[in-house]
């Protein structure tokens, strides 16, 4: 439908399904958020929300709290209705048999096994159906699913935390902490919403840190993955030893090492190698065909700088901390210098908001 043709009424219930989409954030992965509204006669009748994957779908829960007031209403979904049998049944089956009138849907499903599918099989069924309502915002909130369904690649967002003259460690080495504890508080729900968070060796060999999320909103972790060329994390370190899967991506095989990390239930994947080096390309590869929609990097200036200079990210999130560290300290992220000023990376910054004391800034490619 033409922008002008929905009514405040489209509007206000669309909204309120993308409110409750929003309520999966961090606990349907790998399968997209989704909210539902059932209006009848202007008033609602029934709301859901798609809490988990092999979990109610957001029709199916908005369909149980409205009963048979859902014979005859308008359904409000998010993301067009699924018209296949996977860990549940079609959402279209369900929307058929309840008995709706009319489903108003923002954006269409890229998975292929839906596809424009639903949304034909409700009109085979005499259900009136318009779509396009606050497709931006739907997309927004699954742009991980939607890439993957398009490229078979998760969204990458890159976390960096650095001074205000974009430093992130003294010389030595020393880093903690430059930014403050609520903007580190602050990154764990980057975390919670990702499929996989995605470290280097050098981080575990220097920092040990056990990348698991610690907020009470998210009752799953994501994957743990090293990228680690030669398989020398250490059997013991605490990213192997919290609770939740561990991926280490190699470039060359090592039997004995890959046995110890395999003992402490560690994946091993060797994947092909440049300069030595997992490829990005095939990691990124892997890990869409693993169902990753969202990947969070969160790694020192090496791995950072590849993502960065490969052009392998969607999102730059910095944490800036209102502190100056000076020349001699660590830089932000490993770049190849630049023979001309035209050679530079142009980005765009999208959002710039205080945390605490910091800024999150974060940027995307212009």
């Amino acid at each position: 439908m033409n922008d002008a043709s929905w009514t405040d009424t489209d509007r206000q219930a669309m909204l309120r399904a993308l409110e409750l989409a929003r309520r999966g954030l961090y606990t349907t992965d790998p399968n997209p958020r989704v909210g539902c509204v059932l209006l009848q006669g202007g008033a609602t009748v029934g709301e859901g929300w798609h809490e988990r994957a092999g979990g109610p779908h957001a029709e199916v829960a908005a369909l149980a709290a409205a009963g048979p007031a859902a014979r005859g209403a308008t359904a409000y979904v998010t993301l067009e209705p699924c018209n296949h049998y996977g860990r549940t049944p079609p959402c279209s089956l369900a929307l058929i048999e309840a008995g709706v009138g009319r489903v108003v849907y923002a954006i269409d499903d890229p998975n292929p096994e839906v596809a424009g599918a639903g949304a034909a099989r409700l009109r085979e069924h005499g259900i009136a159906v318009d779509s396009g309502l606050l497709s931006s915002e739907a997309e927004v909130l699954n742009a991980g699913y939607f890439k993957r369904r398009r490229t078979g690649r998760p969204f990458v967002r890159v976390k960096l935390a650095a001074s205000l003259d974009g430093r992130t460690a003294l010389a030595n080495g020393e880093s903690r902490w430059i930014t403050s504890k609520t903007a580190r508080a602050d990154a764990q729900y980057f975390r919670a919403r990702s499929s996989v968070v995605l470290t280097g060796i050098g981080t575990v060999l220097s920092d040990d840190p056990a990348m698991n999320v610690r907020i009470d909103e998210s009752r799953r972790q994501p994957l743990r993955a090293v990228l680690d060329s030669s398989m020398r994390t250490p059997p013991e370190a605490r990213i192997v030893s919290r609770q939740g899967g561990v991926l280490v991506m190699a470039a060359r095989e090592d039997a004995s090492r890959r046995e110890a990390l395999e003992r402490k239930g560690v994946e091993v994947s060797i994947l092909p190698a440049v300069d030595g080096q997992p490829d990005l390309g095939a990691v990124l590869d892997l890990l869409g065909s693993r169902g990753a929609n969202e990947l969070w990097v969160e790694a020192g200036a090496i791995l950072a700088g590849a993502f960065v200079r490969q052009r392998l990210f969607d999102e730059l999130v910095v944490y800036l901390a209102p502190t100056l560290l000076g020349p001699d300290s660590r830089a932000l992220v490993q770049l190849p210098p630049l023979a001309a000023l035209a050679d530079r990376l142009q980005l765009r910054f999208s959002e710039c908001i205080a945390v605490g004391d910091d800024l999150r800034i974060t940027a995307v490619p212009a």
